[in-house]
């Protein structure tokens, strides 16, 4: 098939639709490719040193990329509002795939955290697909609501049920960067939904006071990851180690980087430099402009899904689309807010740059959504 054709028929308006968002195609499309050029280049050592293979990391994000951007493009045809038929059974399917962490056989542990499962031999993070799979129950339960969420018993009531039994199996794990990113993403939907301010505070204070708690714990990590935010050189060895190693990287790189491929804290320096530190290794070989210029296509991206999610058509996608652009904005700042030492680092992934398959996946699900939410938008200036 030629490419014209190629192009048309997956980005043509069907009955009732108009042309996609292009840039916001055209924006992810450019970070995928500007994701794996900075994998390889982060990934090429400890891929090298694992399993005596450069591309190891690189070549499985190269399928999962593929994979993901076979679903993107199928997502992308199908109308949104097909999801919310089966609202119901994504929240079900959301409890599940929290569940099959704690049953043995099944889970695949990580350090402290129980977050990944194996199926035939490929590590999977159910917490991925939660992200989605619960953000469209919400939306849909939102529309079913029509707004009228003024009563306590009615509104914020059922809203945090649903969400505590969430938020109880990621405490469970533990990942709290993931349970982090749902709240958040959670709390902004059910506002735009019609959820009240004051409603909303009372479940930002029990965080709080619930956050205040585990932090009083002597032998909690969380206390130390705020310690090491404080002073990353109280434990530059041990606690602090992976802070202490990114600050190295994203200060040692300047304004223009050592160069594409001329990282040296990625000779086994920095952890999880094909992960959740890759920004920094970003930052030392590209520098401060060019990182810049990545946060710089973050920020367009968010911006052309705010501005599609305030020209849908109803409130369901109006909320559909919020929640996905607020889930990977704020998974966006959590990571690289981490990596400098802004806020506490919470080993959450960059999106669409770090490893990571089901991450991917889910992230670019999502984006086809919000790309064909795009397709029947209301006044939304197209460009």
């Amino acid at each position: 098939m030629k490419l014209s054709a190629l192009k048309k028929r997956f980005f043509s308006a069907q009955s009732g639709e108009h042309e996609p968002d292009k840039s916001l195609i055209a924006s992810v499309m450019v970070l995928l490719v500007f994701g794996l050029v900075l994998l390889f280049s982060a990934s090429s050592v400890v891929s090298y040193a694992r399993f005596g293979n450069t591309y190891f990391y690189f070549l499985n994000q190269l399928t999962a990329v593929a994979i993901g951007l076979a679903a993107f493009f199928i997502v992308s045809k199908i109308d949104y509002r097909v999801w919310r038929k089966y609202a119901f059974l994504f929240l079900i399917f959301s409890v599940v795939l929290l569940t099959l962490v704690f049953v043995p056989g099944i889970r695949s542990e990580y350090g402290t955290a129980r977050s990944w499962i194996n199926l035939f031999g490929h590590s999977f993070q159910p917490a991925e697909l939660v992200k989605l799979s619960f953000l469209i129950y919400l939306a849909t339960w939102l529309e079913a609501k029509k707004g009228d969420l003024n009563s306590f018993s009615d509104g914020i009531v059922p809203f945090l049920f649903i969400l505590g039994i969430i938020s109880l199996l990621m405490l469970a794990q533990p990942d709290l960067g993931t349970l982090f990113i749902i709240t958040f993403t959670a709390m902004m939907v059910f506002f735009v939904g019609g959820g009240k301010i004051k409603h909303i505070f009372l479940v930002v204070v029990f965080a709080g006071l619930l956050l205040f708690l585990m932090l009083s714990m002597k032998s909690s990590y969380q206390s130390d990851r705020f310690k090491c935010l404080k002073d990353p050189s109280y434990s530059a060895q041990d606690k602090c180690y992976q802070i202490s190693q990114s600050l190295i990287a994203v200060g040692s790189g300047g304004w223009f980087g050592r160069g594409l491929g001329q990282s040296r804290q990625k000779f086994m320096y920095l952890p999880e430099v094909w992960g959740d530190s890759i920004f920094s290794i970003a930052s030392e070989e590209i520098g401060f402009v060019f990182s810049s210029l990545l946060l710089l296509l973050f920020l367009f991206i968010f911006y052309r899904g705010l501005m599609i999610a305030a020209a849908a058509p109803d409130l369901y996608g109006q909320t559909l689309a919020t929640g996905i652009v607020v889930w990977l904005a704020v998974q966006t700042f959590l990571n690289i807010g981490g990596m400098i030492n802004l806020i506490p680092m919470t080993g959450v992934p960059l999106p669409f740059v770090s490893a990571g398959g089901s991450a991917i996946l889910s992230a670019l699900i999502a984006m086809g959504i919000l790309v064909n939410i795009s397709k029947q938008t209301r006044g939304l200036k197209r460009s």
